[in-house]
């Protein structure tokens, strides 16, 4: 059984605090250990993109209303930003800033922005005698067979490589100085609230159910009653995050529900909660490369530090329908 951790007086870094799952950690945190020192890092939108569209930072203010803590706006490629965070010595640190769009094929910017700050991550996290815990990803899978097992890795993307860079990375910094404690978390299919302001990259969930809101047909790829992922919700993300601070060995974990469900499940669990019937239309699937089968093997996460999935797909749907229809309609500005 893990320990009961205590944030109440300890110093906190969340990069990427401004983003979906930074924020979700952020508020947790805050409501449950108001005497933490919080410290956000993130260098929040500006409006550029990159060429396929998407937004390259998906830090909103928005989700950080209500937050009690020190923001410092900053960029992880920035050498000045970074030695700023100097001023600071931290406890714990959460690191969640990232590209983390699948479908950034810059392999220099990938590899640069993702790889790069994480050396200064890993010693400020030793000189402060900080635990660290990284977003890893699904992605270092690419599209090989389910379940995912930790060592059975094909990235297919620059994102997923470099993620597991980074893994590997984390594993040789450990040996090398075994007193540093240092945990990567490969995160599934995440959905919940505060990924609205990520656009399309955010979860299915949210854009089918937007889709029927607007009394459209919600599409899905042919063959999508095939198309399987591990689908984990927002609060189970969380618990791992804080649980893994408590674990006694470092790693890479996988964190998902441990279960494989399909697009078409999501449509048919949307529809029951919104109450309506539309047909589905199907389309071609534009992709090469697609991940077609995810289901997260999360037994040594169970075992190291306690990891119990809570929710459901039905589960994690039904309590996230208020903030889908909430942020129906409202501008991602």
């Amino acid at each position: 059984m893990c320990e009961i951790l205590n944030f109440n007086k300890k110093n906190i870094l969340i990069t990427g605090g401004g983003g979906f799952i930074g924020s979700n950690i952020v508020f947790y945190i805050q409501n449950n250990f108001p005497d933490a020192n919080i410290v956000v890092f993130d260098c929040f939108r500006n409006g550029e993109r990159f060429d396929n569209g998407n937004l390259k930072s998906f830090g909103h203010y928005k989700n950080l209303i209500g937050f009690k803590g020190t923001i410092i706006t900053g960029n992880i490629n920035s050498s000045v930003d970074l030695d700023y965070l100097n001023n600071f010595s931290f406890d714990y640190i959460f690191h969640q800033a990232a590209i983390s769009d699948t479908r950034v094929y810059d392999q220099e910017l990938v590899l640069r922005t993702n790889l790069n700050s994480f050396h200064w991550f890993l010693n400020k996290a030793l000189n402060d005698s900080a635990v660290l815990v990284y977003a890893s990803s699904a992605a270092t899978y690419g599209n090989s067979k389910s379940p995912q097992v930790v060592g059975r890795e094909s990235p297919d993307n620059p994102y997923g490589f470099s993620k597991l860079a980074m893994d590997e990375i984390a594993v040789k910094f450990t040996i090398k100085h075994p007193n540093a404690k240092i945990l990567g978390l490969r995160f599934f299919n995440v959905y919940g609230p505060g990924e609205y302001y990520k656009e399309k990259t955010s979860s299915m969930v949210i854009q089918l159910a937007h889709q029927i809101l607007s009394e459209s047909s919600p599409r899905l790829f042919e063959g999508s009653e095939k198309i399987l992922r591990d689908f984990v919700y927002i609060d189970d993300v969380v618990q791992a995050n804080i649980k893994a601070c408590t674990a006694s060995v470092n790693g890479v974990f996988n964190v998902g529900s441990g279960i494989s469900r399909s697009f078409k499940d999501i449509v048919d669990i949307l529809q029951n909660q919104l109450n309506t019937d539309f047909e589905i239309d199907y389309f071609p699937n534009p992709y090469t490369g697609y991940q077609m089968d995810t289901k997260a093997d999360i037994s040594l996460t169970i075992k190291n530090f306690n990891y119990a999935p809570k929710y459901s797909l039905e589960d994690g749907i039904k309590l996230y329908i208020p903030y889908i229809k909430d942020k129906f309609l409202e501008s991602y500005d």
